[in-house]
């Protein structure tokens, strides 16, 4: 893995299906050159936005090979990580440097609730140890309203103390603000990225390495507008269009709603397939969406 650490704005790309529901591989990677020249610094591949737990490790494996097959950059890459079972969790990891990937975003292991800070370290410790690399950078998934097992402060601590370099980073998906500034303030050595775009700005004030937001799929421009200009007098009035965009996102399930203005974007409908549980975003709340971000002069995101 390169020893360059993420900083930026990354989009959690969504993942195109067919009408079967098998991945549609050259859709997806057309999405992620799109982004990388429309605002994005780096792209993370199989985030919750990407219908990750969704996909099987095989399919994971071989579109992540698509994508670096069709020429984009694997040190722009940071590879979702999320499993219950340690050994996949390793194995995809693995993988992912073989390939030469910038690194692994790691949920922790979800399934089971309410376990404890050594539980999750003696899950990430082994993890560590079993992948036994030194390029190994681990970008570790705070998402408690998803996942329902989060990321405790102790146990970066710990995992720090042991690790160092090893543990890169966090993203924070909490959703609380006091949780992203602890992280920022408590633990200036490893990257810190706000899960929303609602927080880029006063975590950009704080040290954060940027940001990665499921929206960034149809609107990291903006985000990129205000990563490169936070210390100007336009940081403001950027990050309260921003707010507006996510206000609305918010309203409906966030791959639907992604996916729904990509198809409406794109006079594509294809764009809306998702894989169950999940359902494509309702044809009256499509029109709903569209008709507010377009009230917002909202740039849609045209292949």
């Amino acid at each position: 893995m390169t020893e360059t650490l993420m900083r930026g704005i990354f989009a959690p790309v969504v993942t195109a299906f067919h009408q079967s529901r098998e991945i549609d591989s050259d859709r997806s990677i057309a999405h992620c050159r799109w982004l990388l020249d429309h605002g994005c610094d780096g792209l993370v591949v199989f985030g919750t936005t990407s219908e990750a737990n969704s996909l099987s490790l095989l399919e994971r494996k071989r579109l992540l090979e698509a994508i670096v097959g069709s020429g984009i950059s694997p040190a722009q890459l940071l590879v979702g990580n999320g499993a219950c079972a340690l050994p996949d969790a390793v194995d995809l990891a693995t993988h992912a440097l073989q390939i030469g990937c910038g690194g692994v975003l790691m949920l922790p292991p979800f399934y089971y609730k309410a376990v404890s800070v050594d539980g999750l370290f003696a899950f990430f410790a082994e993890f560590i140890d079993r992948v036994a690399d030194p390029r190994l950078r681990v970008y570790l998934y705070h998402i408690p309203p998803v996942a329902q097992v989060g990321i405790p402060l102790t146990l970066i601590e710990k995992l720090s103390a042991r690790y160092g370099r090893l543990v890169a980073g966090i993203k924070d998906s909490s959703g609380d603000w006091e949780n992203t500034r602890r992280l920022l303030t408590e633990f200036t050595e490893i990257q810190v990225f706000p899960g929303s775009e609602a927080f880029l700005l006063p975590a950009l004030r704080l040290g954060a390495a940027g940001c990665i937001s499921g929206t960034a799929n149809v609107g990291a421009e903006t985000m990129q507008q205000l990563y490169q200009n936070w210390q100007t007098a336009k940081a403001e009035e950027i990050q309260s269009k921003l707010n507006r965009v996510r206000e609305i996102f918010q309203r409906y399930p966030i791959i639907g709603a992604v996916k729904a203005v990509l198809a409406a974007a794109n006079d594509d409908d294809s764009w809306r397939y998702v894989r169950p549980p999940l359902s494509p975003l309702s044809d009256p709340d499509s029109k709903v969406l569209m008709r507010e971000l377009e009230g917002l002069e909202f740039q849609l995101p045209k292949f």
